[in-house]
């Protein structure tokens, strides 16, 4: 088929003329996608909005293609592009991280658990005071000068208290590790 055949079958939106290009060139960039972090239906929507680009540059006259290879490497280009900016996008990058957030693991959830529990007898071993403060501040997120206010300090002694505390919980979860 010469070039001016092919340019003719897309202006006229020949079947024989579309379908041979379509399939001819689909396997290529479906397998660039699959190995890109993409699936299938990716890939064929991708391939889908790569070729209806093709097809209306020839028609308009934008693109004036010399020969076949030419019309693959165009489309295999347009195609390879739509999937690298899918992959930029925000709306990947969301998808990525949601995706992520659900793959815990039963022994990750395991290893959380452990982790809460060791610093829930960590805090029982402090004194009444230091569970106090670091409940304000780390679960009531109350500021340092609030801190103060409530136990009549300055906010230079509620931040040392406060670095008191956490040395002190450091210790009694080490302590825990080691029993």
């Amino acid at each position: 088929m010469s070039s001016r055949e092919l340019i003719e079958g897309f202006k006229n939106n020949e079947t024989h003329t579309l379908n041979r290009i379509y399939r001819s060139q689909y396997v290529k960039l479906e397998r660039f996608v699959l190995s890109n972090n993409g699936n299938r239906d990716q890939a064929k929507d991708v391939f889908q909005e790569a070729f209806v680009v093709l097809w209306r540059n020839i028609r308009e006259d934008t693109f004036v293609p010399q020969n076949i290879s030419e019309i693959n490497g165009y489309l295999y280009r347009i195609a390879k592009n739509k999937w690298l900016d899918y992959l930029r996008s925000a709306e990947y990058k969301k998808r990525t991280i949601l995706e992520n957030q659900h793959d815990v693991t039963e022994e990750t959830a395991a290893d959380n658990e452990h982790k809460f529990r060791m610093v829930e007898q960590g805090l029982k071993k402090l004194g009444e005071k230091c569970r106090d403060i670091l409940s304000r501040f780390y679960f009531r997120k109350q500021s340092m000068a609030d801190i103060a206010d409530a136990f009549g300090w300055t906010e230079a002694s509620a931040r040392n208290n406060k670095y008191r505390c956490i040395q002190q919980l450091r210790e009694n979860l080490n302590g825990i590790e080691d029993e």
